[in-house]
This record gives structure tokens, sequence and C-alpha cells, in this order.
């Protein structure tokens, strides 16, 4: 699936984005969510990723992103990851969405680009109405991601990530509504 400005393409998570995965386990990627995991951790992130984006059920998905043949030198490349899970918020069922881009290829668009892909994506699945991103307050990047991409501010809230991490973070909002319908539940 192409965005809109056809920057990336989103390929669903699979045994073999491991590497990939360790790579956006990165500091200075995870100074906002706690600093980075173990091997261990991200073994079972892994697993959680291959089991997500196996089922079909509409509880979510998780992508690799790759930037597109309109992405120049890029193209082809695996520049991150995306994905979209459910989640109970305020007691009501919503997806939660969260992105990591490679040092190596911030500052091309390329996490707004997946991060619309994804909303599509989350849509289609005609499951929840809401999509939420909280990224911490200081994360100016995640939070301009969440702007470009037509979330609305909620407002700041105690979030706690990895648990046992309490950080302040940005709660976003995107009405995930179809044009077409109602969704389905």
């Amino acid at each position: 699936m192409d965005t809109r400005a056809a920057t990336v393409r989103l390929t669903p998570w699979s045994e073999d984005d491991f590497a990939l995965l360790r790579a956006a386990n990165a500091p200075e990627l995870m100074d906002h969510l706690g600093g980075p995991e173990t091997e261990e951790e991200l073994v079972k992130r892994h697993r959680r990723y291959v089991d997500l984006s196996a089922d079909r059920t509409g509880r979510g998905r998780m992508y690799r992103v790759v930037a597109t043949a309109t992405a120049g030198a890029h193209a082809g490349r695996a520049v991150g990851t995306v994905g979209f899970w459910e989640q109970l918020w305020d007691g009501e069922p919503v997806y939660e969405t969260g992105w990591s881009v490679l040092p190596a290829f911030q500052g091309h668009g390329y996490a707004t680009a997946a991060t619309l892909a994804v909303v599509e994506a989350a849509r289609a699945e005609r499951r929840h109405r809401y999509l939420h991103a909280f990224p911490s307050v200081g994360n100016g990047p995640s939070n301009g991601v969440c702007r470009k991409a037509g979330f609305t501010l909620l407002g700041e809230r105690d979030f706690e990530y990895p648990p046992g991490n309490p950080i302040r973070s940005n709660d976003w909002r995107l009405d995930l509504t179809p044009a077409d319908g109602p969704l389905a539940g």
C-alpha cells in the first residue's frame, strides 16, 4: 500500500524483520520510551509483531516501512516500523499507533507517510472509531507527525511505557469513521 505521496510501502511484519527491530532499538530512538530493550525483550516484541501481523481478525498489524522508487537513493530500503493495535482507552476500545524511523532516514517525511498509510489500514478494518497516538510531550518530531497526519491533540496524559516507566505523553486522536458509512463495531 502506498501513501498519496508514494514515498513508502508498508509490508506486513514477518520473521525476517528481527534485524530491523534490533536497529530500531537504538538509544536515540528509544530515549522517549524508557531506553533500549534487552535482547530478550526484543525477541518477545518480535514474536508479538509476527503474531499480530498473522492475525486477520482486525486486532491490528505491524509493518516494515520501505521507501519506494520515488525516494531516490533510499528506494527499496527498510527505513522504519509502524503499526496499529487494539487498546482499551478510557473504557473505550480504540486502536493505538506507533512508529519509528531509523536515524539515517529521519527528516525525509517517512514517519508522516507511514502514519498516513497506517491510518488507511486501520480505517479499512472498519472496527474502531478512533486511532490514538501517545508520543512523549518532549518528543517534538513524533508530535509533529501527529499534527501533519491530521490527529487532534486532546491534551497531556500520564502513560506507562514500558510497564513500570511513567512518562508524560500527549494524547492525539484521529477519527477513523469512513466517508462511506459506519464502522462495524
